[in-house]
């Protein structure tokens, strides 16, 4: 019973947006490409690769620090004493410790910086969406994600005309 009213009232709902499909007007924008080729989004990224090329560096220096631990074990573990072999390879465990935490602190940082730094360029994005939407008489604006639309013709793509607006926007508060 339920199933075919539901039936029922999505046909109504399909069969009225097919007699008025004249008045929708669609678009469709990727806020993910607004975001990586907008001048803010850019410079934000430079950022964001900037912080990850410093953890990774730190990381590295860390992790050929740990090598260099467990190759000096395996050199010195026929001439260590069994209580020196044992404090050099806690050593090497608390130094692996040391280094997962570092890890797992260094990419928390990391999306904290991503999320603080992309939080406010989306909002301000969503809001040209918004007043696009509203200007332009739109019936709907979709965004595509990860390939959520399948199919659309290009002329219906917003993501260029967003990207051009949302730069214009930070040219003028630069003013």
């Amino acid at each position: 019973m339920k199933k075919t009213l539901l039936l029922v009232v999505i046909f109504v709902l399909v069969a009225g947006q097919v007699a008025f499909a004249e008045n929708i007007k669609v678009g469709i924008v990727d806020l993910m490409k607004a975001l990586n080729e907008s001048d803010t989004g850019k410079k934000a990224k430079g950022e964001l690769e900037t912080m990850i090329k410093a953890k990774q560096s730190v990381l590295d220096q860390k992790g050929k620090e740990i090598e260099k631990l467990k190759a000096d074990i395996e050199k010195q573990s026929s001439i260590l004493s069994a209580e020196a072999k044992k404090a050099k390879e806690d050593d090497l465990e608390k130094s692996l410790r040391e280094y997962q935490r570092l890890v797992t602190d260094s990419q928390n940082e990391v999306k904290k910086k991503e999320g603080e730094l992309t939080g406010g360029i989306l909002k301000e994005i969503r809001a040209i969406v918004d007043k696009m939407g509203e200007d332009g008489g739109y019936t709907i604006i979709l965004e595509n994600v990860d390939g959520v639309v399948l199919f659309s013709k290009k002329d219906i793509d917003l993501t260029s005309v967003v990207i051009k607006k949302y730069n214009e926007s930070k040219a003028k508060n630069k003013k």
